[in-house]
């Protein structure tokens, strides 16, 4: 999953903002120069201290969790075990869900704190009150946003018995802070101490976790990004020209996910096959599964994620293979924690007994199995956000020739070492304005184009009418633009009160295909594909979540925010929502790709994954099923392909061109005979990157407006259609002349690529070496980026040679537009669950279970997910006992 989340490293900023994961902790506001100075001194003294050792041991090694022996915990009703393997990962068993939960906090804190509270702070908007002024700007887009606010809503809406989870595991965080304070919690606090010596830990809220998938849902937003990249663009760029800029999904060439109902036709006519109703089985969740019968009777992924399962019937065990590896932003530590949480008599009263992925600060498991089922993620990719052009007055904002009074809130943000900040935010009936707030959405208010009706309706063909725009000047003629200012408000699923919250925990419980799609349909932010499989040998595709039905429009641009016309008229019945269960082919597919072709009841989307990563997927999935039984070492080799989805447009581009030099020759004919795999040791894919990074360049250079190459993808399908249109204006450019053709662009793309990657490995083609081009840093999502060069020291780790790329199965992405070609988002994980025994899956995390610094599982899965390598995952009792190093008891506070 996505949360640049939760995706999840901490999410990415706003467009514009400064990044929430990337404060600057060594600038703190109104001290200038000397303390800056200071301030390196102290961190230099710090790392001096560890160098040294003794004190610098204690600073370091103080805030390490105790992991064996006894503590006592406030809040417990009776004694809990937390079994840890040589990889820090901890089983917690206990008698009751109430100690499992409020242990899960304790566990989480004692790993994880720092993380916790940055992310918390991150989610409600209070990120000032750590580092000061300079996150103002992020506060007040975040806080206009008002995700936590909207947590305390669902935390108010759940179910008493999820709610108790929520408090439980709230009072084990708070009995963990109750016990350590400052750097005894993390050595992030001494370095914060530093900039911020009055700041200490308020206790845990119930809405502090909430908030958390909000974050996930901003990080797997979909098409935000595209959408305002396209307003942007149409100031200068013709609607032929977007058009060719963002091409249709190849629904010819590349699969859907409904490959054996394309259409989803067997879904909405409620033909398909359903699975058993629902026992009352082991829930604890009261009335929830009432609703089981009504919706399963009569029914038939730049950050993205790959997800695949294989029944019995072709794999070597005859159950079902499950496979998943979301891809997000880089983070240390890893937005994930891997963890067991079970009951020591699953019983109604006790009834969970799940391992999986976990997120700190979020009680359940995110993704994983129970005994009874396993499950997996990737983004959905639907539309679920729309950009609208307002009409607004001092007093108020145009809708059918009506004004109405904005709705509006106060806020204050509180900024450490400065004076307190007010906001005024302002809302629509679409949402929150907010342009004024965030640069590109300022730009795009000041001059504004807005999405044309699409023909027949929302549902427009991937390359049709809804490309068109129109300026909005009424001065011009616009007589149905209403009087006033142009403002951009957001209307977004994940500002509504959701209830993902619950859902988390009907996933835990579920125990077969129905309670699957029952917490699928709790599940509506962040939009994700669901993949199922089970040991009895089913498996399953569900797309969850709130999926709007528009009105005139389809989201491809802004929309009129003044003709209601525009607005959103609800939401797609769940029981018209694509799914599939045991499909004839035996395999599903899930890759960020299209779920369904353009033949589908509703409208979901026209910014789908291009379906690279799919189509290969599917193609090496053919040949091993074809050659014989899949087996979960072939699940796991898949999900480390580095195939380069334009390797064999850029060959065939150059296959006729001849080089100016020598060196260019060398290089070509590296590039003739490369098999087109971006592995780390390979030359030609580290000159194959570096010519697509300079012939796409060559392609956008200075084309009226700037075009960000933000999806190597879509870009992959652009060059692919242009390379059969050699006459296009795409081809001439500034930088290589108005009257250039294809094959100078090219020779030229060629000349400058050779002569970058001299400059960068030398000139030797044997010296070149994508793994170490493509290196990942990992990064600390706080102190990391902080500019002071010891403490980014303390915490940050690497770099560590990668092969993968953009577009690639194995998703280590990079940015066109970045300098330099780093990877910095990932497969944040990967497992492979085998349904004939839990005990044989597999799994591995980007870095490690610790997120304390210097900890001896701070990074130690890293060298093992460079080159793939997966451990067991082990979930049986005896399993667990097996791989048991260290065991802590947490005993109930006496009296």
């Amino acid at each position: 999953m996505a949360v640049t989340a939760p995706e999840l490293r901490p999410p990415a900023a706003p467009p514009g903002a400064a990044p929430p994961s990337s404060p600057p902790a060594a600038r703190p506001p109104r001290r200038g120069r000397f303390a800056r100075v200071l301030l390196w001194l102290l961190a230099a003294v710090i790392v001096l201290a560890l160098l040294a050792g003794g004190l610098g041991v204690w600073v370091v090694t103080r805030a390490f969790p105790q992991a064996n022996g006894q503590l006592t915990v406030a809040g417990l009703e009776s004694t809990v075990s937390v079994t840890r393997d040589s990889q820090g990962i901890p089983t917690i068993t206990a008698a009751s869900a109430s100690d499992l939960f409020t242990a899960q906090g304790y566990v989480h804190a004692q790993d994880r704190f720092w993380e916790m509270d940055f992310r918390r702070h991150l989610t409600s908007a209070r990120l000032s009150e750590l580092f000061g002024e300079s996150q103002v700007g992020t506060d007040s887009f975040l806080r206009t946003l008002g995700w936590h606010r909207t947590a305390e809503a669902e935390v108010a809406a759940l179910p008493e018995g999820v709610r108790a989870f929520y408090e439980a595991y709230a009072a084990g965080v708070n009995a963990y802070l109750a016990e350590r304070q400052g750097g005894g919690l993390s050595l992030e606090y001494t370095v914060l101490g530093l900039q911020n010596a009055e700041y200490e830990p308020e206790p845990w809220t119930p809405a502090d976790s909430v908030a958390w998938f909000k974050a996930m849902a901003w990080d797997l937003r979909t098409n935000i990004e595209d959408e305002t990249a396209r307003a942007l663009q149409a100031q200068g760029l013709s609607a032929d020209q977007l058009a060719q800029l963002y091409p249709g999904y190849p629904f010819d060439e590349h699969p859907v996910i409904l490959a054996d109902d394309p259409a989803g036709s067997a879904v909405t006519s409620g033909t398909l096959a359903a699975p058993a109703p629902a026992t009352t089985g082991r829930t604890a969740l009261g009335a929830l599964l009432e609703r089981v019968d009504a919706l399963v009777g009569g029914q038939g992924e730049g950050i993205g994620s790959n997800s695949w399962v294989v029944s019995g019937e072709h794999t070597t065990t005859g159950k079902p293979l499950l496979a998943n590896d979301p891809h997000l932003g880089a983070a240390l530590p890893s937005v994930w924690t891997q963890m067991q949480l079970r009951c020591a008599t699953v019983s109604p009263e006790c009834p969970f007994d799940v391992a999986g992925y976990s997120f700190s600060g979020l009680p359940g498991i995110v993704i994983g199995h129970n005994q009874d089922i396993a499950w997996g993620f990737t983004n959905l990719t639907t539309d679920v956000a729309d950009l609208y052009v307002e009409r607004v007055e001092d007093d108020g904002y145009w809708q059918d020739g009506t004004k109405h009074p904005f709705e509006t809130r106060s806020e204050t943000i509180t900024v450490a070492g400065g004076d307190p900040v007010e906001l005024e935010v302002r809302s629509t009936g679409h949402g929150p304005i907010v342009s004024g707030l965030e640069s590109s959405f300022t730009e795009i208010a000041a001059d504004p184009r807005v999405g044309a009706p699409a023909a027949g309706g929302a549902t427009t063909d991937s390359a049709g009418d809804a490309a068109s725009s129109a300026a909005l000047d009424p001065a011009d003629g616009e007589s149905d633009v209403p009087p006033g200012e142009y403002a951009l408000s957001l209307r977004w699923t994940a500002l509504d009160v959701s209830r993902t919250a619950e859902a988390i925990f009907t996933l835990n419980l579920a125990e077969n295909f129905a309670d699957f799609r029952l917490a699928a349909s709790q599940f509506d932010v962040p939009a994700q594909n669901l993949i199922y499989a089970d040991p009895e040998g089913n498996i399953g595709y569900q797309a969850p979540g709130k999926l709007p039905i528009r009105g005139a429009g389809d989201g491809w641009l802004p929309q009129p925010g003044w003709d209601s016309a525009y607005d959103w008229q609800g939401f797609i019945p769940f029981e018209d929502q694509p799914m599939t269960y045991n499909p004839a082919s035996g395999v599903i597919v899930t890759a960020n790709n299209a779920i369904v072709t353009d033949d589908y009841e509703y409208f979901l989307s026209r910014d789908w994954d291009y379906g690279y990563r799919a189509a290969r997927i599917a193609e090496l999935l053919d040949e091993r099923i074809s050659a014989g039984p899949v087996s979960a070492v072939d699940m796991a080799e898949i999900q480390m392909d580095n195939q380069f989805p334009g390797a064999a447009t850029l060959q065939r581009a150059y296959a006729g061109i001849s080089g100016t030099s020598d060196e260019v020759t060398a290089a070509l004919q590296l590039l003739a005979d490369w098999d087109g795999q971006n592995d780390a040791d390979s030359a030609a894919a580290a000159f194959a990157n570096v010519l697509w990074k300079r012939v796409t360049a060559q392609l956008t250079d200075e084309q009226g407006v700037p075009i960000p190459r933000d999806d190597q993808s879509r870009f992959a399908r652009v060059f692919e259609l242009l390379l059969d249109d050699p006459e296009s204006d795409w081809w001439r450019s500034s930088a290589n002349g108005e009257a250039a053709t294809q094959e100078e662009v090219l020779r030229l793309a060629a000349e400058q690529a050779v002569a970058e990657i001299g400059e960068l490995q030398g000139t030797d083609p044997a010296n070149w070496n994508w793994g170490e081009l493509h290196a990942i840093t990992l990064t600390n999502g706080t102190f990391g980026t902080s500019g002071i060069a010891p403490i980014e020291w303390l915490f940050n780790r690497g770099p560590y040679p990668v092969g993968g790329g953009s577009g690639v199965v194995n998703a280590t992405g990079w940015g066109l537009d970045d300098e330099g070609y780093a990877t910095t988002t990932v497969p944040s994980m990967r497992m492979v669950i085998d349904a004939s025994d839990w005990d044989a899956s597999t799994w591995q995390n980007l870095t490690g279970a610790s997120g304390h610094a210097f900890h001896p599982n701070y990074t130690d899965q890293t060298d093992g997910w460079t080159r793939g390598e997966q451990v067991q995952w082990a979930f049986s009792p005896e399993a667990v006992t097996a791989r048991a190093t260290d065991e802590l008891t947490l005993a109930p506070a006496q009296g």
